[in-house]
């Protein structure tokens, strides 16, 4: 992983503590443990609320309809790694 990259991981790990507001610091979010369910432990609605912050915050076109969200939303990582190939512009 590249600087740029793991700077990004960090970055959107701050981004969900803040916008779910969680009771924990982002540098202990395991970038590969499950986001949904186990793991991180977020439901639908906390996807929905990511989804919405990160495509505000990076220019993203995140679709519910998208077929490729329970990879991206698989884990930070997947989601980080989602982040620079698909930005808007």
């Amino acid at each position: 992983m590249t600087s740029v990259q793991a700077d990004l991981q960090r970055e959107v790990a701050v981004l969900l503590v803040e916008a779910l507001n969680l009771d924990i610091a982002a540098d202990t979010i395991d970038p590969q443990a499950p986001l949904y369910g186990e793991g991180l432990g977020l439901d639908s609605i906390d996807i929905l609320e990511v989804a919405l912050v990160v495509t505000q915050r990076y220019g993203l076109q995140l679709r519910s309809d998208d077929a490729d969200n329970i990879r991206i939303f698989t884990s930070l990582a997947s989601l980080s790694q989602h982040i620079p190939a698909h930005r808007v512009g």
